[in-house]
């Protein structure tokens, strides 16, 4: 999400406590933040449930931008951790309800696109690096979903940027181990 310099305008307002601004930031950011949520989800309907988790999160949070980095990089990590959250409540409400989801197997080609089918295997394998190793998981997401450059990554997670390119390097790896045979690795 490259964000124009009014938007960055925008959220700095809005971290200062201007109502308007935060109206008009939510309003510009909303097909953005969409799209960044489709990217990561597979279903359009859980795109946008995961679009409203983030404008509501950017509502109630806006105060905690310090305006260190770009409002779009803040941006970022917000919409990707609320898609992930959105995916694991819609996997743990179909283990409660017993059903035969999508969710609780792997993807069916005769019933899933193979974009959405991989999807929805990365965001397990991403589920279950988070589980075991919330660094490398965190790395990961700000480089290859977020798209931040290796030294974005390092000054979010104020660490060297040795140790961010080590951590998505070991991260991938443990992704590609994941995902397995299923995607030729």
């Amino acid at each position: 999400m490259a964000l124009d310099e009014t938007t960055e305008e925008l959220a700095r307002g809005a971290a200062q406590g201007d109502h308007r601004a935060l109206g008009e930031l939510l309003k510009r950011i909303e097909p953005d933040v969409l799209r960044h949520c489709g990217r990561i989800l597979p279903y359009r309907q859980d795109a946008e449930e995961a679009c409203q988790d983030t404008l509501l999160a950017v509502a109630r949070n806006i105060g905690r931008f310090e305006g260190r980095a770009r409002f779009s990089t803040w941006l970022h990590i917000v919409t990707a951790n609320c898609a992930r959250t959105t995916y694991r409540s819609m996997k743990r409400r179909s283990a409660e309800q017993g059903s035969d989801d999508l969710l609780l197997q792997k993807p069916d080609v005769a019933r899933v696109s193979v974009i959405a089918g991989s999807r929805l295997d990365l965001l397990d394998a991403m589920e279950a690096l988070e589980a075991e190793k919330p660094d490398l998981a965190q790395a990961l997401v700000l480089r290859d979903i977020c798209q931040l450059d290796y030294s974005e990554v390092a000054e979010q997670l104020r660490i060297p940027l040795g140790t961010a390119k080590s951590r998505i390097h070991q991260a991938r790896k443990y992704v590609q181990g994941a995902l397995g045979d299923a995607y030729g690795f």
